[in-house]
């Protein structure tokens, strides 16, 4: 494509300069993280807590192993008897369609807590095929393959991009 070509799509009429793109894209990785870069971090211990947001409900349908259960509407009042004041989290919702996660991070945030959003939830967490636990144990669902592509040779539990 041509700059010509660039400059007079419509996609491209207000872009941002490199510089602000730079700035923006970076700003993001601050507050955000991936299900695959979470999933390393834990196996990893990298010292952090793990919250789950969701209802009591939600959590029984099953959640991340070694995830911490604080339902949003509890941090504010709960989350200093369960973590060290100054412990860097990151939290997750259900999903993609849910800003749940974003309120926690927020509600955490308050608190002094450096914080991340693990994009696309425990919805994500469960497509990629990642262990979830539940009250019967632990299980690995199926991989969804339009989000977690196996290579020949056996199944790699990583992002596919």
């Amino acid at each position: 494509m041509t700059d010509s070509a660039v400059r007079t799509s419509a996609l491209f009429e207000h872009v941002a300069t490199s510089a602000d793109a730079v700035r923006h894209f970076r700003g993001r990785l601050d507050f955000e993280t991936d299900v695959s870069d979470v999933r390393a971090a834990l196996a990893a211990d990298q010292g952090f807590v793990l919250i789950d947001s969701r209802s009591d409900e939600a959590w029984a349908q099953g959640h991340v192993p070694g995830a911490v259960h604080l339902p949003t509407r509890w941090i504010r009042e709960r989350a200093a008897t369960l973590i060290a004041p100054g412990t860097p989290v990151v939290v997750y919702c259900w999903g993609p369609g849910c800003n749940g996660a974003t309120r926690a991070a927020l509600e955490f945030a308050l608190l002094g807590h450096p914080v991340k959003e693990m994009l696309g939830g425990f919805e994500y967490w469960a497509r990629e095929g990642f262990e979830i636990e539940t009250a019967e144990g632990l299980t690995h669902p199926t991989p969804d393959p339009l989000t977690n592509v196996v290579p020949t040779g056996g199944p790699v539990f990583a992002c596919a991009c």
